[in-house]
């Protein structure tokens, strides 16, 4: 496993219930590899040795030479002013599947939500369904927890009881 600085790294479960663990890479080993200093997302620093369980996602960095015209897709659209992304996770079993949906925002930390869908013994054994509806509540989950924080948000801000609804 190679990385490199500002690349991120996810720590993915064995077992079906238990949370990702997922940080950016702020030190490499010899020739990218381990070990790695991490800040994870609930904000602690630690010295990491991958193991099995442990996957990295490289970080798209500015390249030149695209063979484009320079500054084509600027003209086009404009540069967002936020970036916000959701990366999703699928546990799977016999029986059961398990995603998790986690957000990244500028808001300090994470926000991880989990969505699960189990299978009848007499339903057909159909892991695309399975992976659809697990999918489909974590991200039902994940809007309902945004929904609910800026209530309490607004909450705040107005000194009276906010509730929003999709």
């Amino acid at each position: 496993m190679k990385a490199e600085v500002g690349d991120r790294i996810v720590v993915a479960s064995g077992t079906l219930h238990r949370p990702i663990r997922d940080g950016e890479i702020l030190q490499v080993g010899e020739n990218g590899g381990g070990p790695y200093l991490v800040r994870w997302s609930d904000g602690n620093e630690s010295l990491f040795f991958p193991g099995p369980d442990a996957h990295v996602e490289h970080v798209q960095r500015e390249a030149g030479g695209d063979g484009g015209e320079p500054g084509a897709e600027a003209e086009s659209r404009p540069e967002p002013t936020k970036k916000w992304s959701v990366d999703i996770y699928l546990y799977e079993d016999e029986n059961a599947t398990a995603a998790n949906a986690v957000l990244r925002s500028d808001v300090p930390g994470a926000l991880d939500v989990r969505g699960e869908a189990r299978r009848s013994p007499v339903d057909p054994n159909m892991p695309k369904v399975g992976d659809e509806v697990a999918v489909a509540r974590a991200l039902r989950r994940l809007a309902d927890r945004l929904l609910e924080m800026a209530s309490h948000d607004l909450s705040d801000a107005e000194g009276r009881p906010v509730s929003l609804s999709s």
